[in-house]
């Protein structure tokens, strides 16, 4: 099964829409296995795509508030809508009665309706010549929600959303102007979705620092969110520990939209539950935060195996490496 991309040029395709490349479309499947392997991920197609969309949408959010103006394209509502049937099927799944207060086990009948639907629900959202792409792309989304045996969620799962989205991008069915989109919209509302599923069903951080991680569960909007600071004429990085601060302008950038959240879920002193956070809040300027984030995201998130060995690949998102 070639997993290699061909540019279309052939000519059985010129009474199709252009399309930018074309893909054999797989189901992805794990490639880390063992810890030897992490070379192969970073040496990958995959990890180049992978940290070129992130980075990409991190420039594109500089200086931007969340109130800015940006355009919303047809591709960007219907994954809004793909989000609120998600946050609907909470509605429809509640809590159910347990001895242990983690991981409540009503999680799994929400996550079967979308291990269930996902493809439909992708389906929907691609052009209709590429539709051969949903069981591919269908499989990030599943996921991104956290995992159905272990009740928990992390990093790795947040990931899997950048992959979904970037699958998205590869596919045309996103496209450069949507980039203020993809993270004021979409993944603003993704984060709402998480943090819903978190409090209803007391999900488990996976693979947690505790106080030496930078969040129980999230890392990018910590990236995009410094980003969107970046020159900012008074707020520095020492004002994010400033519950004022962050109430005034929670609403304007993603940063501190995710210390709110923080300041509601934890008690105690802030440099004591949030230990990385708190050392930040020392960074003279948002670009070093900013810098210095995208660093800790390489070697704290992609370059730990117990990350990665869950990651999966497929034609869109390649562990073929890189061409030269």
């Amino acid at each position: 099964m070639a997993e290699t991309e061909q540019p279309s040029g052939s000519s059985h395709e010129d009474d199709k829409p252009p399309s930018p490349l074309s893909f054999d479309f797989m189901i992805p499947k794990k490639e880390i296995s063992m810890v030897p392997d992490m070379g192969k991920w970073k040496r990958s197609q995959a990890y180049a795509d992978y940290m070129g969309f992130i980075l990409t949408l991190n420039e594109g959010v500089k200086g931007k508030k969340f109130t800015c103006e940006y355009q919303v394209s047809e591709t960007v509502e219907k994954l809004l809508a793909v989000l609120a049937t998600l946050d609907r099927w909470i509605d429809e799944t509640p809590p159910v009665d347990q001895p242990s207060r983690f991981g409540n086990k009503a999680y799994r009948t929400w996550y079967a309706k979308l291990d269930q639907e996902a493809e439909a629900l992708i389906t929907a959202v691609l052009p209709a010549e590429r539709h051969d792409a949903a069981p591919e792309i269908a499989v990030y989304l599943k996921e991104a929600v956290g995992n159905s045996t272990r009740i928990d969620y992390g990093t790795g799962h947040e990931a899997a959303f950048a992959a979904f989205l970037c699958c998205l991008c590869k596919v045309g069915a996103l496209r450069m102007e949507d980039q203020l989109a993809i993270i004021f919209k979409v993944f603003d509302k993704y984060l709402q979705l998480m943090r819903k599923l978190q409090k209803t069903y007391r999900m488990e951080p996976a693979g947690s620092q505790g106080v030496w991680g930078l969040d129980d569960f999230q890392f990018l909007p910590f990236i995009w969110g410094s980003s969107q600071l970046i020159e900012h004429p008074t707020l520095e990085p020492r004002h994010f520990v400033e519950e004022k601060v962050v109430n005034e302008y929670h609403q304007d950038y993603m940063f501190l939209e995710c210390i709110k959240f923080i300041n509601e879920m934890k008690t105690g002193p802030f440099a004591e539950h949030s230990n990385q956070l708190w050392n930040i809040s020392a960074v003279p300027s948002w670009s070093k935060v900013n810098q210095g984030l995208i660093r800790m995201y390489k070697a704290e998130c992609l370059e730990k195996f117990p990350v990665i060995q869950h990651f999966k690949f497929g034609s869109l998102l390649s562990i073929q490496p890189v061409k030269p």
